[in-house]
């Protein structure tokens, strides 16, 4: 490269040397060698910047080659430490899982060995309820009479406290007495001693018609309008004394006076009277009072049915007071109203009944008892036939 340069270079200078050819050689000669040294430099320097270059550029290289490095060195680190991870994570799921799998079993595995227990002693209890069934209609018929007995006790106690209907509530514990005395059982002495007790009490119960005590009150609201109202009560007047005309012609003064006052009493009479005086009532209070009548003859019944006897006996009180007050005493209609609003105050409408019967809580103890009895007593009877059963497969086999 430098001759090539070198042979260039002349050349291109060729224009200056013909310009001047009185120039010597010598020169020529200093000119080229100082620009083949010039090139020299040139091609040194370039020499060196390309070693630097290459130097930084493998310098370049090895720092990324080694970061490089290290990033693959990290990322296989952080790798690795995922991998454990997801080791541990996989073995202690699956240790869970085989853990949630064996209770699940261990539960499934009780919940049938409890359900095979369960339908056992439920097939035991229906074989044994049928056995007892089969043995009390085979061979106890009668004792279907102490189930009516007992269901005849209970319809008694609801009449008695419910209704407070006290001759039925009397009529069901004597047909109940009359079906455990069918029975002819000697042991059952207590239950009709406690029967017959219980029907003596409710035969000391006084009886109430109570149907037709508001009868009799409804009848008496009918009549009510009917009733015919009093005039306004005037207090009596003074006695007045009557004076005559005498003969003596000496009175003639006080003679003609009287004759006066007679002639004017034709005409007008001026009296005086003191004493309260009851006005006439105007027809609006007229129809209040009627109605106010009727709402305690109706008050009166409901209380009859509640057996409230002290609001039967007020309700009746306010409706003869008023009754006496605004309606004609001496009208036979009104004095018959009177009379039975007396009469019907005199019932009493309460009555104390029996907090509880001896009969229901011992005949339901005695059937419970019966039961229970032959409940056992058959229940022992299928293990027998269960114990020969299988011995006597154990001889077949």
């Amino acid at each position: 490269m430098t001759k090539n340069n070198n042979t260039t270079q002349p050349t291109e200078d060729k224009p200056v040397v013909t310009t001047a050819p009185d120039i010597k050689k010598e020169p020529e000669k200093t000119t080229t060698h100082s620009a083949s040294n010039t090139e020299n430099i040139v091609d040194k320097k370039g020499r060196r910047l390309g070693t630097v270059a290459i130097i930084i550029s493998i310098l370049f290289s090895g720092g990324a080659f080694l970061a490089s490095q290290q990033q693959v060195t990290q990322q296989q680190i952080q790798i690795a430490q995922l991998e454990q991870k997801l080791k541990t994570a996989d073995t202690t799921l699956d240790a869970k899982l085989v853990a949630a799998e064996q209770r699940i079993t261990d539960k499934a595995d009780e919940i049938v060995r409890k359900a095979t227990v369960l339908m056992q002693q439920q097939d035991k209890s229906i074989a044994s309820l049928q056995l007892a069934i089969a043995d009390i209609k085979g061979r106890r018929p009668n004792d279907w009479l102490l189930a009516e007995a007992d269901y005849l006790v209970k319809m008694a106690g609801r009449k008695l406290w419910l209704e407070h209907d006290v001759v039925s509530a009397t009529r069901l514990m004597e047909n109940a007495d009359q079906r455990i005395s069918a029975l002819n059982d000697p042991s059952l002495t207590p239950l009709r001693r406690a029967m017959a007790d219980d029907i003596a009490t409710l035969k000391a119960i006084p009886l109430i018609d109570r149907d037709g005590l508001v009868l009799k009150l409804n009848s008496l609201e009918q009549q009510i309008n009917k009733l015919p109202l009093a005039s306004a009560v005037l207090p009596e007047a003074d006695a007045v004394e009557e004076k005559h005309v005498s003969t003596n012609i000496n009175d003639w003064q006080s003679n003609l006076k009287q004759s006066l006052n007679d002639f004017a009493g034709h005409f007008i009479t001026y009296r005086v009277r003191e004493g309260n005086v009851i006005p006439l009532l105007s027809p609006e209070q007229h129809f209040y009072l009627k109605e106010n009548i009727k709402g305690k003859l109706l008050l009166a019944s409901k209380a009859l049915y509640r057996e409230q006897s002290e609001v039967y006996a007020t309700s009746l009180e306010s409706a003869k007071l008023w009754s006496s007050q605004y309606f004609q005493q001496d009208d036979p209609a009104v004095k018959s109203f009177m009379a039975q609003l007396d009469s019907l105050a005199k019932y009493k409408v309460d009555v104390r009944y029996p907090k509880k019967m001896k009969t229901q809580a011992l005949l339901s103890d005695f059937i419970s008892e019966r039961l229970r009895r032959n409940v056992q007593a058959i229940g022992d009877t299928p293990k027998a036939t269960v114990k020969q059963t299988e011995a006597t497969e154990g001889g077949k086999s």
